[in-house]
């Protein structure tokens, strides 16, 4: 858990997607530290129980691209944190129709149906925290990223539908949006970026991904987890229907 937020989130459940590497298994860890019972999903899941058994908690594997999956899910938390999530890098007019409509599955269709499903819960006991893992491109484009940036779009609006639905309810929604973060899912970009506007993958990095950003150093995620779980605190009580830019100054321009 954070050195700078003594939360205790004993007696409360957790969901975590994505929740086996990167900033998804840095939330579930800060989560799990704190004291809430974290059940983590992922395809993967093998994966999410070796992550979630340790911390006391639940794995569970599931495809989140196969919209009969995200039907058929039964679970409900206090707290859910949508995180999982995948990128492909290429022109609108070469970007493959069933991909794009598999990333709005997995980085918006799920989020939906996860807090659909745990809503009454949350309203009965008059609290619950939803953090949505957004990113600089929920406020911002780029080029050869239409699916990921418009799942990322479509994330902040939801978020704020249930921030404005929540509050008399005792439930808050927040997006956080950071830059670009050391993580499996931006490594596994930089050939794709180098490929797409023709130069090396060592150039990519600072001419490309860290371009926009002021403090040209990428996140880690465990940066992303301090501030979901300050999220989840009393503290953050007021606070909902925002996106807290992490960019490195990327969005201040």
């Amino acid at each position: 858990m954070s050195a700078l937020i003594n939360l205790d989130l004993s007696g409360r459940t957790a969901i975590v997607t994505g929740g086996v590497s990167g900033i998804g298994l840095a939330c579930a860890q800060a989560l799990g530290a704190a004291g809430a019972e974290v059940t983590v999903i992922d395809l993967d899941g093998d994966a999410a129980a070796a992550v979630a058994e340790p911390l006391g908690g639940h794995g569970l594997g599931a495809d989140l691209s196969d919209s009969a999956v995200l039907d058929s899910l039964d679970i409900t938390a206090d707290i859910i944190v949508n995180n999982a999530g995948f990128q492909r890098v290429a022109p609108v007019q070469e970007f493959e129709p069933e991909t794009f409509r598999a990333i709005q599955r997995v980085m918006l269709e799920a989020p939906f149906m996860l807090i659909r499903a745990s809503l009454p819960r949350m309203y009965e006991q008059k609290w619950g925290r939803v953090v949505n893992i957004s990113s600089a491109h929920g406020l911002r484009a780029s080029a050869f990223k239409s699916a990921y940036v418009s799942a990322k779009h479509g994330l902040e609006g939801l978020s704020k539908v249930v921030a404005l639905e929540g509050a008399e309810h005792g439930v808050t929604s927040n997006c956080i949006n950071p830059g670009y973060v050391r993580t499996p899912l931006v490594v596994k970009q930089i050939a794709d970026q180098a490929k797409a506007h023709g130069m090396s993958e060592e150039e990519v990095v600072p001419k490309v991904m860290l371009h926009r950003m002021a403090r040209k150093v990428m996140l880690e995620p465990e940066e992303v987890a301090d501030l979901m779980l300050f999220l989840c605190s009393d503290s953050a009580v007021s606070i909902t229907g925002t996106s807290y830019a992490m960019d490195g100054g990327w969005t201040a321009s």
